[in-house]
Protein backbone atom coordinates (compact mmCIF):
# COMPACT_ATOMS: atom_id res chain seq x y z
CA UNK A 1 0.00 0.00 0.00
CA UNK A 2 1.29 3.14 -0.71
CA UNK A 3 1.64 6.09 2.08
CA UNK A 4 -0.78 8.47 2.26
CA UNK A 5 -1.83 11.59 4.63
CA UNK A 6 -5.26 12.41 4.45
CA UNK A 7 -6.28 15.94 6.04
CA UNK A 8 -8.59 15.68 8.97
CA UNK A 9 -10.72 18.66 10.06
CA UNK A 10 -12.01 18.44 13.62
CA UNK A 11 -15.92 19.39 14.22
CA UNK A 12 -16.40 17.80 17.67
CA UNK A 13 -15.26 15.50 20.40
CA UNK A 14 -16.70 12.55 18.19
CA UNK A 15 -16.58 13.81 14.85
CA UNK A 16 -13.88 14.84 11.78
CA UNK A 17 -14.26 15.77 8.58
CA UNK A 18 -12.80 14.57 5.47
CA UNK A 19 -13.48 17.52 2.85
CA UNK A 20 -14.50 16.83 -0.32
CA UNK A 21 -11.72 17.31 -2.39
CA UNK A 22 -10.71 16.57 -6.17
CA UNK A 23 -13.13 13.50 -7.79
CA UNK A 24 -15.05 13.36 -4.12
CA UNK A 25 -18.90 13.90 -4.31
CA UNK A 26 -19.27 14.52 -0.88
CA UNK A 27 -17.30 14.61 2.17
CA UNK A 28 -16.19 11.68 4.79
CA UNK A 29 -17.45 12.13 8.17
CA UNK A 30 -15.31 9.59 10.47
CA UNK A 31 -16.70 9.29 14.22
CA UNK A 32 -13.42 8.93 16.70
CA UNK A 33 -11.79 9.99 18.88
CA UNK A 34 -8.01 11.59 18.83
CA UNK A 35 -6.47 8.50 20.47
CA UNK A 36 -7.90 6.08 17.95
CA UNK A 37 -6.86 8.00 15.12
CA UNK A 38 -3.46 7.93 15.99
CA UNK A 39 -0.96 5.59 14.33
CA UNK A 40 -0.23 5.51 10.70
CA UNK A 41 -2.35 2.38 9.96
CA UNK A 42 -5.62 4.81 10.15
CA UNK A 43 -4.01 6.92 7.14
CA UNK A 44 -5.41 4.13 4.60
CA UNK A 45 -9.03 3.35 5.86
CA UNK A 46 -8.95 7.16 5.46
CA UNK A 47 -8.00 7.04 2.46
CA UNK A 48 -10.21 4.47 1.53
CA UNK A 49 -13.45 6.71 2.96
CA UNK A 50 -12.05 9.25 0.54
CA UNK A 51 -12.69 6.64 -2.49
CA UNK A 52 -15.73 6.11 -1.72
CA UNK A 53 -16.66 9.65 -1.55
CA UNK A 54 -16.26 9.57 -5.70
CA UNK A 55 -18.41 6.73 -6.48
CA UNK A 56 -21.88 7.20 -8.37
CA UNK A 57 -25.21 8.41 -6.57
CA UNK A 58 -24.05 8.28 -3.30
CA UNK A 59 -25.59 10.77 -0.30
CA UNK A 60 -24.44 13.16 2.15
CA UNK A 61 -20.90 11.28 3.23
CA UNK A 62 -19.04 8.94 3.22
CA UNK A 63 -18.90 7.41 6.36
CA UNK A 64 -16.52 5.78 9.12
CA UNK A 65 -17.02 4.16 12.57
CA UNK A 66 -14.39 4.28 15.12
CA UNK A 67 -13.57 0.32 14.20
CA UNK A 68 -12.36 1.63 11.13
CA UNK A 69 -9.86 -0.48 9.69
CA UNK A 70 -8.52 -1.24 6.19
CA UNK A 71 -10.91 -3.55 4.02
CA UNK A 72 -10.84 -5.04 0.45
CA UNK A 73 -12.33 -1.31 -1.63
CA UNK A 74 -14.11 0.11 0.95
CA UNK A 75 -12.86 0.20 4.68
CA UNK A 76 -14.31 -2.12 7.25
CA UNK A 77 -16.75 0.13 9.72
CA UNK A 78 -17.60 2.01 6.45
CA UNK A 79 -21.15 3.28 5.60
CA UNK A 80 -22.32 4.63 2.78
CA UNK A 81 -25.53 5.29 0.65
CA UNK A 82 -26.11 5.53 -2.83
CA UNK A 83 -29.92 6.96 -4.23
CA UNK A 84 -31.68 3.96 -5.42
CA UNK A 85 -32.26 4.89 -8.86
CA UNK A 86 -28.86 6.66 -10.23
CA UNK A 87 -26.55 4.74 -7.73
CA UNK A 88 -24.28 2.13 -7.71
CA UNK A 89 -23.88 -0.92 -5.59
CA UNK A 90 -20.59 -2.47 -4.74
CA UNK A 91 -19.38 -5.58 -3.61
CA UNK A 92 -16.60 -4.46 -1.49
CA UNK A 93 -19.15 -2.43 0.43
CA UNK A 94 -20.72 -5.68 1.99
CA UNK A 95 -17.44 -7.87 1.83
CA UNK A 96 -16.28 -11.43 1.28
CA UNK A 97 -18.58 -12.73 4.78
CA UNK A 98 -22.06 -11.26 3.66
CA UNK A 99 -23.92 -10.93 6.68
CA UNK A 100 -21.57 -11.70 9.03
CA UNK A 101 -23.24 -10.85 12.18
CA UNK A 102 -23.69 -11.25 16.06
CA UNK A 103 -26.19 -13.11 17.89
CA UNK A 104 -27.10 -12.62 21.54
CA UNK A 105 -28.71 -15.38 24.01
CA UNK A 106 -29.57 -14.90 27.62
CA UNK A 107 -30.19 -17.52 30.22
CA UNK A 108 -31.92 -18.54 33.13
CA UNK A 109 -28.30 -18.59 34.58
CA UNK A 110 -26.24 -16.71 36.96
CA UNK A 111 -21.98 -17.20 37.29
CA UNK A 112 -21.57 -19.26 40.75
CA UNK A 113 -23.62 -21.60 38.84
CA UNK A 114 -21.69 -21.99 35.78
CA UNK A 115 -17.99 -21.73 37.52
CA UNK A 116 -17.39 -24.86 38.70
CA UNK A 117 -18.71 -26.91 34.73
CA UNK A 118 -17.05 -24.34 33.03
CA UNK A 119 -14.02 -26.37 31.78
CA UNK A 120 -16.93 -29.45 30.68
CA UNK A 121 -19.01 -27.01 29.08
CA UNK A 122 -16.28 -24.67 27.16
CA UNK A 123 -14.72 -28.41 26.22
CA UNK A 124 -18.42 -29.65 25.02
CA UNK A 125 -18.97 -26.63 22.90
CA UNK A 126 -15.41 -27.20 21.05
CA UNK A 127 -16.32 -30.46 20.80
CA UNK A 128 -19.77 -30.19 19.41
CA UNK A 129 -19.75 -26.79 17.39
CA UNK A 130 -17.67 -27.58 14.11
CA UNK A 131 -15.03 -24.89 13.67
CA UNK A 132 -12.00 -23.78 11.98
CA UNK A 133 -10.98 -23.35 8.35
CA UNK A 134 -13.37 -25.31 5.92
CA UNK A 135 -14.88 -27.09 8.92
CA UNK A 136 -18.13 -29.01 7.84
CA UNK A 137 -21.15 -29.76 10.32
CA UNK A 138 -23.75 -33.06 10.57
CA UNK A 139 -25.96 -31.03 8.14
CA UNK A 140 -25.61 -32.57 4.12
CA UNK A 141 -27.93 -30.75 2.06
CA UNK A 142 -29.23 -31.62 -1.25
CA UNK A 143 -29.04 -28.74 -3.74
CA UNK A 144 -33.07 -28.89 -3.93
CA UNK A 145 -32.47 -28.00 -0.49
CA UNK A 146 -30.26 -25.72 -0.01
CA UNK A 147 -31.75 -23.64 -2.41
CA UNK A 148 -34.81 -23.41 0.51
CA UNK A 149 -32.27 -22.28 2.74
CA UNK A 150 -31.47 -19.55 0.42
CA UNK A 151 -34.95 -18.02 0.01
CA UNK A 152 -36.06 -18.63 3.52
CA UNK A 153 -33.80 -18.11 5.93
CA UNK A 154 -33.91 -18.51 9.39
CA UNK A 155 -37.11 -19.58 9.08
CA UNK A 156 -36.15 -22.75 6.99
CA UNK A 157 -33.96 -23.51 10.16
CA UNK A 158 -37.27 -22.92 12.92
CA UNK A 159 -39.02 -24.73 10.23
CA UNK A 160 -36.55 -28.23 10.25
CA UNK A 161 -36.64 -28.05 14.29
CA UNK A 162 -33.54 -25.44 15.20
CA UNK A 163 -35.13 -23.24 17.12
CA UNK A 164 -38.44 -21.62 17.49
CA UNK A 165 -41.19 -19.34 16.11
CA UNK A 166 -39.60 -16.37 18.86
CA UNK A 167 -36.00 -16.34 17.57
CA UNK A 168 -37.10 -14.96 14.12
CA UNK A 169 -39.27 -11.95 15.79
CA UNK A 170 -35.95 -11.30 17.60
CA UNK A 171 -33.97 -11.38 14.19
CA UNK A 172 -32.94 -8.53 11.85
CA UNK A 173 -35.39 -8.75 9.35
CA UNK A 174 -37.06 -11.91 10.62
CA UNK A 175 -33.93 -14.00 9.68
CA UNK A 176 -34.57 -13.66 5.95
CA UNK A 177 -34.11 -10.91 3.32
CA UNK A 178 -36.71 -10.90 0.21
CA UNK A 179 -35.74 -11.42 -3.58
CA UNK A 180 -33.44 -13.96 -3.05
CA UNK A 181 -32.49 -15.65 -6.21
CA UNK A 182 -30.76 -19.54 -5.88
CA UNK A 183 -31.06 -19.48 -9.66
CA UNK A 184 -28.31 -16.43 -10.10
CA UNK A 185 -25.62 -18.06 -7.82
CA UNK A 186 -23.00 -20.18 -9.31
CA UNK A 187 -22.61 -23.68 -8.80
CA UNK A 188 -19.19 -23.52 -7.28
CA UNK A 189 -21.09 -21.14 -4.55
CA UNK A 190 -23.69 -23.81 -4.31
CA UNK A 191 -21.31 -26.98 -3.57
CA UNK A 192 -19.32 -24.81 -1.44
CA UNK A 193 -22.59 -24.73 0.97
CA UNK A 194 -23.81 -27.84 0.79
CA UNK A 195 -21.92 -29.08 3.80
CA UNK A 196 -20.68 -25.73 5.63
CA UNK A 197 -24.09 -25.05 7.24
CA UNK A 198 -24.31 -25.22 10.83
CA UNK A 199 -20.63 -24.47 11.51
CA UNK A 200 -18.77 -21.62 13.13
CA UNK A 201 -15.66 -20.89 10.39
CA UNK A 202 -12.45 -19.58 11.04
CA UNK A 203 -10.87 -16.64 11.71
CA UNK A 204 -12.84 -14.04 14.24
CA UNK A 205 -15.62 -16.03 14.44
CA UNK A 206 -16.30 -17.18 17.97
CA UNK A 207 -18.72 -18.42 20.69
CA UNK A 208 -18.37 -16.73 23.82
CA UNK A 209 -19.86 -17.43 27.23
CA UNK A 210 -20.25 -14.33 28.97
CA UNK A 211 -21.56 -12.57 31.92
CA UNK A 212 -23.60 -9.31 32.62
CA UNK A 213 -21.41 -7.47 34.31
CA UNK A 214 -22.65 -3.96 34.27
CA UNK A 215 -25.89 -2.40 33.35
CA UNK A 216 -25.96 1.54 32.10
CA UNK A 217 -29.92 1.64 31.19
CA UNK A 218 -32.00 -0.70 33.39
CA UNK A 219 -35.35 0.25 31.29
CA UNK A 220 -33.43 -1.19 28.45
CA UNK A 221 -31.64 -3.85 30.10
CA UNK A 222 -35.04 -5.27 31.70
CA UNK A 223 -36.97 -4.76 28.06
CA UNK A 224 -34.09 -7.26 26.76
CA UNK A 225 -34.20 -9.71 29.96
CA UNK A 226 -30.64 -8.74 30.84
CA UNK A 227 -29.16 -8.21 34.73
CA UNK A 228 -25.93 -8.45 36.64
CA UNK A 229 -24.00 -11.85 37.16
CA UNK A 230 -26.54 -13.30 34.15
CA UNK A 231 -24.71 -16.28 31.92
CA UNK A 232 -24.83 -15.04 28.16
CA UNK A 233 -23.84 -16.25 24.70
CA UNK A 234 -22.85 -13.93 21.95
CA UNK A 235 -21.98 -16.31 18.37
CA UNK A 236 -20.08 -13.99 16.00
CA UNK A 237 -20.46 -15.83 12.30
CA UNK A 238 -21.47 -15.12 8.50
CA UNK A 239 -22.22 -16.89 5.28
CA UNK A 240 -18.58 -19.27 5.25
CA UNK A 241 -17.70 -20.30 2.05
CA UNK A 242 -21.16 -20.10 0.66
CA UNK A 243 -21.11 -16.14 1.40
CA UNK A 244 -17.34 -15.64 0.05
CA UNK A 245 -17.86 -17.19 -3.81
CA UNK A 246 -21.02 -15.35 -4.36
CA UNK A 247 -18.40 -12.09 -3.45
CA UNK A 248 -15.87 -12.95 -5.32
CA UNK A 249 -18.20 -14.37 -8.31
CA UNK A 250 -19.25 -10.87 -8.68
CA UNK A 251 -15.90 -8.92 -7.99
CA UNK A 252 -14.96 -10.67 -10.68
CA UNK A 253 -17.95 -10.11 -13.08
CA UNK A 254 -18.31 -6.72 -12.33
CA UNK A 255 -13.99 -5.66 -12.43
CA UNK A 256 -14.54 -6.61 -16.27
CA UNK A 257 -17.38 -5.01 -16.72
CA UNK A 258 -15.34 -1.78 -15.41
CA UNK A 259 -13.80 -1.94 -18.32
CA UNK A 260 -17.10 -0.60 -20.52
CA UNK A 261 -17.79 2.02 -18.13
CA UNK A 262 -16.55 5.45 -17.17
CA UNK A 263 -16.76 5.42 -13.62
CA UNK A 264 -13.08 6.59 -13.55
CA UNK A 265 -12.72 4.29 -10.39
CA UNK A 266 -9.80 5.04 -7.54
CA UNK A 267 -9.10 1.60 -6.69
CA UNK A 268 -10.34 -1.30 -8.93
CA UNK A 269 -11.55 -2.61 -5.51
CA UNK A 270 -14.12 -0.49 -5.61
CA UNK A 271 -15.50 -2.33 -8.93
CA UNK A 272 -19.60 -1.62 -8.65
CA UNK A 273 -22.67 -1.56 -11.26
CA UNK A 274 -25.51 0.88 -11.32
CA UNK A 275 -28.04 -0.43 -8.82
CA UNK A 276 -30.64 -0.87 -12.23
CA UNK A 277 -28.60 -2.51 -14.23
CA UNK A 278 -28.62 -6.33 -14.80
CA UNK A 279 -25.29 -6.80 -12.59
CA UNK A 280 -26.58 -4.53 -10.08
CA UNK A 281 -29.55 -6.30 -9.57
CA UNK A 282 -28.37 -10.12 -9.83
CA UNK A 283 -25.96 -8.91 -7.00
CA UNK A 284 -28.09 -7.68 -4.83
CA UNK A 285 -30.44 -11.29 -5.16
CA UNK A 286 -27.37 -13.50 -4.86
CA UNK A 287 -26.13 -11.32 -1.82
CA UNK A 288 -29.53 -12.39 -0.54
CA UNK A 289 -29.41 -15.59 -0.50
CA UNK A 290 -25.65 -15.43 1.05
CA UNK A 291 -27.74 -13.67 4.07
CA UNK A 292 -29.96 -15.87 4.39
CA UNK A 293 -27.41 -18.92 4.49
CA UNK A 294 -25.86 -16.95 6.99
CA UNK A 295 -29.22 -16.15 9.55
CA UNK A 296 -29.83 -19.84 9.15
CA UNK A 297 -26.33 -20.91 10.06
CA UNK A 298 -26.57 -18.65 13.50
CA UNK A 299 -30.02 -19.96 13.94
CA UNK A 300 -28.61 -23.76 13.78
CA UNK A 301 -25.51 -22.81 15.96
CA UNK A 302 -27.26 -21.43 18.58
CA UNK A 303 -29.90 -24.67 18.77
CA UNK A 304 -26.73 -26.65 18.72
CA UNK A 305 -25.47 -24.46 21.32
CA UNK A 306 -28.79 -24.72 23.98
CA UNK A 307 -28.41 -28.40 23.58
CA UNK A 308 -24.69 -28.46 24.70
CA UNK A 309 -26.39 -26.05 28.31
CA UNK A 310 -29.07 -28.60 28.47
CA UNK A 311 -26.57 -31.87 28.50
CA UNK A 312 -23.47 -30.16 30.46
CA UNK A 313 -25.20 -28.56 33.24
CA UNK A 314 -28.47 -31.15 33.30
CA UNK A 315 -30.77 -29.10 32.74
CA UNK A 316 -34.43 -28.73 31.01
CA UNK A 317 -34.94 -26.00 28.02
CA UNK A 318 -37.47 -24.26 30.66
CA UNK A 319 -34.39 -24.15 33.63
CA UNK A 320 -32.23 -22.95 31.23
CA UNK A 321 -34.26 -20.67 29.44
CA UNK A 322 -31.84 -19.40 26.74
CA UNK A 323 -33.72 -17.39 24.37
CA UNK A 324 -32.54 -14.91 22.05
CA UNK A 325 -32.05 -11.40 22.54
CA UNK A 326 -31.59 -10.26 19.25
CA UNK A 327 -29.64 -11.17 16.43
CA UNK A 328 -27.57 -8.02 14.08
CA UNK A 329 -25.91 -8.40 10.65
CA UNK A 330 -22.97 -6.52 10.02
CA UNK A 331 -21.80 -7.07 6.29
CA UNK A 332 -24.75 -6.31 4.01
CA UNK A 333 -26.71 -4.13 1.64
CA UNK A 334 -30.30 -2.86 2.08
CA UNK A 335 -32.95 -0.79 0.40
CA UNK A 336 -34.04 1.62 2.79
CA UNK A 337 -35.74 4.90 3.13
CA UNK A 338 -34.31 7.89 4.56
CA UNK A 339 -34.75 11.47 5.44
CA UNK A 340 -32.34 13.36 3.41
CA UNK A 341 -32.43 17.27 3.18
CA UNK A 342 -35.89 16.67 4.87
CA UNK A 343 -37.21 14.62 1.93
CA UNK A 344 -37.55 10.62 1.92
CA UNK A 345 -34.77 9.62 -0.50
CA UNK A 346 -35.02 5.29 -1.21
CA UNK A 347 -31.51 3.94 -1.26
CA UNK A 348 -29.29 1.24 -0.95
CA UNK A 349 -27.33 1.49 2.34
CA UNK A 350 -23.75 -0.50 2.50
CA UNK A 351 -22.74 -1.43 5.72
CA UNK A 352 -19.15 -2.92 5.59
CA UNK A 353 -18.03 -3.47 9.40
CA UNK A 354 -21.33 -2.02 11.01
CA UNK A 355 -24.45 -2.28 12.76
CA UNK A 356 -28.09 -0.88 11.53
CA UNK A 357 -29.05 0.92 14.81
CA UNK A 358 -32.52 2.30 13.72
CA UNK A 359 -33.48 4.46 16.61
CA UNK A 360 -37.34 4.46 19.20
CA UNK A 361 -40.85 3.58 17.07
CA UNK A 362 -38.96 2.79 13.88
CA UNK A 363 -41.30 -0.26 12.14
CA UNK A 364 -38.55 -2.55 10.98
CA UNK A 365 -37.63 -2.68 14.56
CA UNK A 366 -39.52 -5.59 16.70
CA UNK A 367 -42.56 -4.94 18.74
CA UNK A 368 -40.42 -6.23 21.60
CA UNK A 369 -37.74 -3.66 21.28
CA UNK A 370 -39.83 -0.92 19.10
CA UNK A 371 -40.23 1.32 22.59
CA UNK A 372 -36.45 1.38 23.30
CA UNK A 373 -34.81 0.99 20.03
CA UNK A 374 -33.31 -1.76 17.87
CA UNK A 375 -30.74 -4.12 20.05
CA UNK A 376 -27.00 -3.56 18.26
CA UNK A 377 -24.11 -5.94 19.96
CA UNK A 378 -21.06 -4.74 19.68
CA UNK A 379 -18.46 -7.45 20.54
CA UNK A 380 -14.49 -6.75 21.90
CA UNK A 381 -11.58 -9.19 21.95
CA UNK A 382 -11.77 -12.34 23.84
CA UNK A 383 -9.91 -10.52 26.45
CA UNK A 384 -11.89 -7.33 27.72
CA UNK A 385 -15.48 -7.19 26.91
CA UNK A 386 -18.46 -7.12 24.64
CA UNK A 387 -21.44 -4.31 24.83
CA UNK A 388 -24.65 -4.39 24.15
CA UNK A 389 -26.38 -1.18 23.16
CA UNK A 390 -29.40 -0.04 21.48
CA UNK A 391 -30.32 2.45 18.29
CA UNK A 392 -31.09 6.12 18.09
CA UNK A 393 -32.89 8.90 16.40
CA UNK A 394 -29.40 10.44 16.06
CA UNK A 395 -28.17 7.77 14.50
CA UNK A 396 -31.28 7.87 11.63
CA UNK A 397 -30.38 11.73 11.41
CA UNK A 398 -26.69 11.68 10.87
CA UNK A 399 -25.76 7.89 9.26
CA UNK A 400 -28.23 6.11 8.15
CA UNK A 401 -29.42 4.58 10.84
CA UNK A 402 -26.03 2.76 11.53
CA UNK A 403 -22.97 2.10 14.30
CA UNK A 404 -20.27 0.29 14.91
CA UNK A 405 -19.48 -3.36 14.79
CA UNK A 406 -17.15 -4.15 16.89
CA UNK A 407 -13.69 -3.29 18.61
CA UNK A 408 -11.31 -3.25 14.90
CA UNK A 409 -8.11 -4.51 14.32
CA UNK A 410 -5.21 -2.03 14.63
CA UNK A 411 -2.35 -5.14 13.64
CA UNK A 412 -2.57 -7.32 10.40
CA UNK A 413 -2.57 -11.02 11.09
CA UNK A 414 0.68 -11.25 10.41
CA UNK A 415 1.87 -8.56 12.62
CA UNK A 416 -0.01 -10.19 15.59
CA UNK A 417 1.97 -13.02 15.12
CA UNK A 418 5.44 -11.24 14.91
CA UNK A 419 4.15 -9.80 18.26
CA UNK A 420 2.73 -12.82 19.63
CA UNK A 421 6.13 -14.73 19.50
CA UNK A 422 7.48 -16.16 22.75
CA UNK A 423 4.29 -15.62 24.66
CA UNK A 424 1.65 -18.48 25.67
CA UNK A 425 -1.70 -16.20 24.75
CA UNK A 426 -4.42 -18.77 26.43
CA UNK A 427 -2.44 -18.80 29.92
CA UNK A 428 -2.63 -15.01 29.56
CA UNK A 429 -6.01 -15.18 29.26
CA UNK A 430 -6.63 -18.32 31.66
CA UNK A 431 -5.05 -15.59 34.12
CA UNK A 432 -7.71 -12.88 33.45
CA UNK A 433 -10.07 -15.78 34.53
CA UNK A 434 -11.13 -16.70 30.63
CA UNK A 435 -10.96 -20.32 29.02
CA UNK A 436 -10.46 -20.18 25.84
CA UNK A 437 -10.63 -23.35 23.08
CA UNK A 438 -9.12 -23.06 19.88
CA UNK A 439 -8.37 -24.82 16.14
CA UNK A 440 -5.66 -24.11 13.90
CA UNK A 441 -2.01 -22.90 15.33
CA UNK A 442 -2.00 -19.07 14.21
CA UNK A 443 -5.72 -18.56 15.53
CA UNK A 444 -4.65 -17.09 18.85
CA UNK A 445 -1.74 -15.39 17.74
CA UNK A 446 -3.77 -13.58 15.29
CA UNK A 447 -6.94 -12.97 17.21
CA UNK A 448 -5.26 -11.94 20.47
CA UNK A 449 -6.49 -8.63 22.36
CA UNK A 450 -3.18 -6.77 21.05
CA UNK A 451 -4.32 -7.08 17.50
CA UNK A 452 -7.69 -4.85 18.15
CA UNK A 453 -8.94 -1.36 19.19
CA UNK A 454 -9.80 -0.90 23.13
CA UNK A 455 -13.75 -2.05 22.67
CA UNK A 456 -14.72 0.41 25.43
CA UNK A 457 -13.29 3.22 23.65
CA UNK A 458 -15.22 2.54 20.92
CA UNK A 459 -17.99 2.34 22.33
CA UNK A 460 -17.64 5.73 24.18
CA UNK A 461 -17.72 7.32 20.74
CA UNK A 462 -20.70 6.09 19.40
CA UNK A 463 -22.24 6.35 22.66
CA UNK A 464 -21.22 10.19 23.05
CA UNK A 465 -22.10 10.71 19.40
CA UNK A 466 -25.14 9.69 20.00
CA UNK A 467 -24.92 6.77 17.20
CA UNK A 468 -25.85 3.93 19.97
CA UNK A 469 -26.61 4.28 23.60
CA UNK A 470 -24.84 1.54 26.26
CA UNK A 471 -26.98 -0.59 28.00
CA UNK A 472 -25.12 -3.26 29.41
CA UNK A 473 -21.46 -4.82 29.40
CA UNK A 474 -20.58 -8.21 28.76
CA UNK A 475 -17.31 -10.04 30.55
CA UNK A 476 -16.44 -12.80 28.54
CA UNK A 477 -15.30 -16.13 31.00
CA UNK A 478 -14.77 -18.85 28.30
CA UNK A 479 -14.42 -18.35 24.54
CA UNK A 480 -14.36 -20.82 21.17
CA UNK A 481 -12.49 -19.52 18.41
CA UNK A 482 -12.63 -20.97 15.08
Amino acid sequence: MSRVNIVLNKIDKYRWEVPKTGRMKVPGMIYSSEVLLKGEAQQEPLKQVSNVATLPGILKASLAMPDMHWGYGFPIGGVAAFDWKEGVVSPGGVGYDINCGVRLAATALDEPSVRPRLVELADALYRDIPCGVGSTGSIKLSVAEEKKVLIHGSRWAVSKGYGDESDLAHTEDGGCLADADPAIVSERALKRGQKQLGTLGSGNHFLEIGVVDRIYDEEAARTMGLYPDQITLLIHSGSRGFGYQVCDDFLGRMTKAMKSVDFNLPDRQLACAPIQSEDGRRYLRAMACAANYAWANRQILLHHSRRVFEKVLALGPRDLSMRLVYDVCHNIAKRETHVIDGKNRETCVHRKGATRSFGPGHPAVCDTYRRIGQPTLIPGDMGTASYVMVGTQKAMEETFGSTCHGAGRILSRKAAQKMSRGRTIHRELEDKGILVRWTGRSTLAEEMPDAYKDVTQVVEVVHGAGLSRKVAKLRPIAVVKG
